[in-house]
């Protein structure tokens, strides 16, 4: 009797198992994991200072081509946020501002008050949030914001109608003030950006922004005005946001990525710059996913002699499992002599390439599969010497304050995090 038992345990214990292997393959192929993938073979790419360089990556990259002068650049978390609310309490007829991540505390509630003062003095503010990603901020918070005239809009609310469209996010971090001034980032508006969490009490993260003016910020306007209208809000094409173009400054490229998609802009944009290098490749970037092309680009960089170093989060960071699953991708980079910076005081989120001694792309784009494939993003890239100059003392202050890992240091992590890294990069598609 027993020995039936068991055997009867056996067998349905064995298709259970089968079902939930099934049901987990069914939620992967519904999610496209299993998608096909694109492999990037591109040649003759023209140099990064040559005239040709932008146009043909507009072409590959599906981004605008538009000019801007950069004006300011900051990386301490203070600075960005006084810089914020300062061009906000100078507004005199527009703000708009679009971002992904909130939480409660004296961030957003700082915020919050700078909006609904300038509302109320007659500016027109349209705010477009995530709506996953601003879940914990209350009700009360955004009546409060709607009483003081604030449009809000929240992208994506989840509907039984296309409950997988709930996967779709927008992860663009874009402060546009009068249609004269537009701030472009990774930070969002929280606490966490002062070290303030609840499980932890670290240093400052380490994020970065730029600050343009020009013609660059009607482009970002218009930008701005697609996901306004995709959340039912009107847009207005008045000639104080949309003037004619003003020319003068660098060359910007502004790649606004858009989900769903089989294949990246963004990753059409990275994969090609990293070809185009010839003296050094140092990439920002928090959650170190990158797809089949990237690591063979980056590869090949380094096989050829070029200076590559990745600077990313640490132990201290914000979502422990894509930590173990990043340091998972390290062996093929360290043995090709890449150099591999883990940011130690605190987490590391910004994002930001620098390509050789001008070309910089930044902006809200990981390079993971979330940000390449799942997630609406903004990117900007331009060759400005200036700005390649205060990037190159950014790295030198984040990788002052990080370990550069040794192969033999990776060899030596724990069997424990190593299982985990492995189990969480079964699920990258979707993290």
């Amino acid at each position: 009797m027993n020995i039936e038992f068991l055997r009867g345990l056996t067998w349905l214990s064995s298709e259970l198992l089968l079902v939930l292997i099934f049901i987990l393959l069914f939620i992967l192929y519904l999610t496209g994991a299993f998608h096909k993938k694109i492999n990037y073979r591109i040649t003759d790419v023209p140099g990064l200072t040559e005239p040709d360089f932008p146009v043909a990556m507009m072409s590959v990259s599906n981004s605008l081509i538009t000019q801007g002068e950069f004006t300011n650049f900051w990386f301490e978390i203070e600075d960005i946020y006084t810089a914020r609310l300062e061009a906000i309490q100078r507004a005199q007829s527009t703000i708009h501002f679009e971002t992904f991540f909130m939480t409660p505390g004296r961030r957003a509630d700082e915020f919050a008050a700078a909006l609904a003062e300038r509302s109320q003095a007659g500016v027109e503010v349209l705010f477009i949030a995530d709506s996953l990603g601003v879940t914990t901020i209350s009700q009360d918070y955004w009546q409060k914001l709607k009483a003081a005239g604030v449009a809000v809009r929240f992208f994506h609310e989840f509907t039984w109608k296309a409950p997988l469209a709930y996967n779709i996010r927008t992860h663009r971090k874009l402060l546009l003030i009068d249609g004269e001034v537009a701030f472009v980032g990774g930070m969002g508006v929280s606490d966490h950006w002062d070290g303030v969490q609840k499980k932890e009490v670290t240093d400052p993260w380490l994020d970065l922004e730029v600050c343009f003016t020009g013609q660059i910020v009607v482009t970002l306007e218009g930008i701005f005005m697609q996901h306004w209208l995709y959340e039912g809000g009107v847009a207005s094409l008045r000639p104080k946001l949309f003037k004619s173009p003003v020319m003068g400054g660098a060359t910007v490229l502004v790649t606004p990525s858009s989900s769903p998609a089989a294949s990246s802009t963004v990753c059409a944009l990275f994969y090609t710059t990293f070809l185009a290098a010839t003296q050094r490749i140092w990439l920002a970037s928090p959650y170190f996913l990158p797809d089949h092309n990237a690591r063979q680009a980056l590869l090949a960089a380094k096989k050829r002699g070029i200076d590559v170093r990745i600077l990313t989060m640490g132990f201290h960071n914000d979502k422990k499992l894509i930590y173990y699953a990043v340091r998972e991708g390290y062996a093929k980079l360290l043995a090709a002599g890449i150099e591999i910076y883990e940011h130690q005081p605190s987490m590391m989120h910004a994002k930001v390439l620098l390509i050789d001694d001008n070309f910089v792309s930044t902006g809200s784009t990981n390079l993971d599969p979330r940000s390449l494939f799942h997630n609406d993003e903004l990117q900007l890239s331009l060759s400005e010497s200036e700005l390649a100059q205060l990037v190159e003392q950014f790295f030198a202050y984040g990788i002052s304050r990080s370990d550069r890992i040794t192969i033999t240091e990776w060899k030596a992590r724990p069997i424990w995090q190593r299982v985990l890294g492995w189990l969480t990069l079964f699920f990258r598609w979707q993290l």
